[in-house]
């Protein structure tokens, strides 16, 4: 299959949230897997921004008048094309990133899952509810779900399809606006996702995408949206939050990690290095999510080691749009450069190169080999700070305790592995760990994909999260009314004040035994 045709290049760059009459810069967009330039998309400025969240502000009122279950049509109508056009989006995802077939199709299937999920719960998570008042009878207590009116959105290049829509599908099912500023190098994932929102039913200007530095496009967002979801870095994570927290918007983001995996005596050695195979290599290891450190126990270390090393050493590099190859291009050459920086200094000072480890230009300018390394030392740069790429080191510890305990040593707590002779010892493992998601027997894909699940980090890895009623709830702002009957607070005309100081107490006792107080 080839790329994406200048046709369908053209008929997307039509969506952008810019006045297309203006005179103004363009960047190229090129294919990652040769180099060559695809297209160009316009730059948005500040003013673009602005005027694109003022737009979304008008019709995020008329959205906020559909009821949830109306608004969940949209989605679910949406769920379906995505999952017709799969083999269109995936070209684009290969595209512009560079990944594998079967790390664009994780992509693709998120998008239907998330659609299909917030469009089967939101209805029932957004509803109004009746809690218990304060005095029972006399007092009736509604808590009910407000939008927070435009969010922004701020998306990454490494899933520039899920990144960008499925953030977006929860706050627009909560009755929001949005604004995305995508990733400068993968704009086009993000509007040919959108574009097909347009076709499902969504009013065009209430979803709004602005392409545009960070600095300029970002930083209008933050000052102009009501709450911001970001994906990236901790450090523009952190600068990001600060902003938000003087203008006191909500604020929610998925940052960095440096990803443990545990590895008992008793686990299944060649099911976990198969495994291992997607949970650090998949989308080249440019993913928040992936495996980068291996605890072993040091009583398998050394055959589990050997197996790992053989099944990297066989898996299929290259580029190309159909499935059966296992790991495709970084997506720069920045991300090359640090990838490369990292195994040579972890090799200068004594580390040993178990598989993979150098560059691979006679498959294209930004193929680097997947990377095993032991003997990987605190001083080395691979060892505490995130490579985001397809690099990963095996330690051996001497129990499982050790193994926990170097697990948890790091700022970053956004997923983890654990493999064990059982589930039972694999689950009690994974509940010891500080990390917003674990997975046993499997490195990423199911927690990830348990949409109705909250997922997100802990410590430098985030703040918030995604997925399940966590995920929708944080784009809305719960309202009580309180509505008093029968008495008011003063009491009952008839009773006189000190009669009624005195009830007060023996009827609050009395009603912490009532169900639900």
């Amino acid at each position: 299959m080839p790329a994406p045709t200048k046709e369908t290049f053209a008929r997307l760059a039509r969506l952008v949230a810019i006045d297309a009459a203006d005179e103004r810069p363009t960047k190229d967009i090129t294919e990652v897997f040769t180099g060559r330039t695809l297209a160009t998309i316009p730059v948005g400025t500040a003013d673009d921004a602005r005027a694109a969240v003022e737009r979304a502000r008008v019709a995020q009122r008329l959205w906020a008048r559909r009821s949830p279950a109306q608004r969940a049509e949209v989605f679910f109508r949406y769920h379906d094309m995505i999952l017709a056009h799969r083999d269109a989006l995936m070209d684009m995802a290969q595209a512009e990133t560079g990944k594998s077939r079967a790390s664009a199709l994780e992509e693709v299937l998120d998008i239907a899952m998330t659609s299909r999920y917030y469009a089967r719960t939101g209805p029932k998570a957004l509803k109004s509810r009746k809690v218990p008042g304060m005095i029972p009878g006399a007092t009736k207590t509604q808590v009910h779900f407000q939008p927070k009116g435009v969010v922004g959105v701020i998306s990454p290049w490494n899933y520039p399809m899920t990144l960008a829509v499925s953030d977006a599908v929860a706050a627009l099912m909560a009755g929001n606006g949005v604004v995305l500023k995508p990733d400068s190098q993968t704009p086009y994932c993000a509007l040919a996702c959108v574009e097909l929102l347009y076709r499902a039913g969504l009013p065009r200007d209430l979803f709004a995408v602005v392409p545009g530095p960070g600095s300029v496009v970002g930083t209008a967002l933050v000052e102009s949206t009501d709450y911001l979801m970001f994906t990236g870095s901790t450090a523009t994570g952190k600068h990001l939050a600060e902003q938000a927290g003087r203008r006191l918007i909500g604020y929610s983001a998925e940052l960095g990690g440096k990803n443990p995996m545990i590895v008992t005596a008793g686990a299944d050695l060649g099911k976990v290095a198969e495994a291992a195979t997607r949970a650090c290599f998949s989308n080249s290891g440019q993913l928040c999510i992936s495996i980068e450190r291996i605890y072993v126990d040091q009583a398998v270390a050394d055959e589990f080691t050997r197996v790992l090393g053989k099944r990297v050493q066989a898996m299929t590099l290259g580029a190309g749009y159909a499935f059966g190859i296992e790991m495709g291009s970084m997506i720069s050459k920045s991300q090359l450069e640090t990838v490369t920086h990292h195994v040579e200094d972890a090799v200068a000072k004594g580390a040993t190169v178990v598989a993979g480890g150098k560059a691979r230009p006679d498959l294209g300018p930004l193929f680097f080999e997947p990377t095993l390394l032991t003997g990987v030392t605190e001083e080395m740069e691979c060892a505490a700070g995130e490579t985001f790429g397809p690099l990963v080191s095996i330690y051996p510890v001497t129990d499982v305790e050790e193994a926990i305990a170097r697990a948890n040593d790091t700022d970053y707590g956004l997923n983890a592995s654990v493999w064990a002779g059982s589930y039972a010892e694999g689950e009690a493992i994974a509940r010891r760990l500080r990390a917003g998601t674990v997975n046993v027997d499997e490195g990423y894909a199911p927690a990830w994909g348990s949409t109705a699940a909250p997922m997100g980090g802990m410590g430098d890895s985030g703040v918030g999260r995604r997925h399940g009623a966590d995920g929708l709830l944080k784009y809305t702002e719960p309202q009580t009314v309180a509505t008093q009957r029968v008495t008011g607070m003063a009491g009952p005309a008839w009773m006189p004040p000190k009669v009624w100081a005195k009830a007060l107490p023996v009827a609050i006792k009395t009603l912490s035994y009532l169900p639900g107080r």
